[in-house]
């Protein structure tokens, strides 16, 4: 008798094992479940109103023709900030820069420095882009003095966010009597790339 259980015993335990194992392995469709796909973000809407402050800085390039062999080129960067007043299709403002750099002329005869401007500009409102003329009164710091002149030039702007455009500007100046000197005149071009946060 106890053999008996024994073997009964065994046999059920070896019977479940196997019934469990063909569960495991049955033939019954895997349920596959459908990727859940999230909603592509709404494209951010960006506002077409100009009018504000803003500030940034610049990177470009200098090229100034002098008399005789004063003539010379290299890179500038500096910072601006202004406002801009949107009327609708027409937008005007002022502006305030300063481009630092080392313009060798003459091999080193005489150097430019720097130059500072004020400026006023208006321009036409495209919605997400703004294009503008500007003119105003720049001054060069170079070594043989300062000199003030005027410039006028054009530019453009496009807004990224509400908050942050960039633009690309080009001006040309002209310089008379650099450091006092009759004659001494030199005409000053600059390309310039910006970047601005608007608030």
């Amino acid at each position: 008798m106890k053999k008996f259980t024994k073997i009964s015993a065994m046999t059920l335990a070896a019977t479940t094992a196997l019934a469990g194992t063909a569960y495991a392995g049955n033939l019954a469709e895997p349920v596959v479940e459908e990727p859940v796909y999230a909603p592509a973000p709404a494209p951010v809407a960006v506002s077409d109103d100009w009018t504000g402050f803003y500030t940034g800085i610049q990177l470009g390039y200098a090229d100034v023709d002098g008399p005789g062999v004063l003539d010379g080129d290299n890179g500038t960067y500096g910072f601006h900030a202004g406002y801009d007043y949107d009327f609708g299709n027409y937008v005007i403002g002022g502006e305030l820069d300063y481009d630092k750099t080392d313009v060798d002329l003459n091999g080193g005869a005489a150097n430019v420095d720097s130059v500072a401007r004020v400026k006023v500009k208006g321009g036409y409102d495209l919605g997400n882009t703004l294009i503008y003329a500007t003119a105003g009164a720049a001054r060069a710091d170079t070594s043989v003095g300062d000199e003030t002149g005027p410039f006028a030039g054009i530019g453009a702007t496009y807004k990224i966010t509400d908050s942050y455009t960039v633009g690309a500007e080009l001006l040309h100046h002209k310089f008379d009597d650099l450091g006092g000197v009759a004659g001494a005149d030199a005409d000053a071009t600059t390309f310039t790339v910006r970047g601005s946060l608007r608030f």
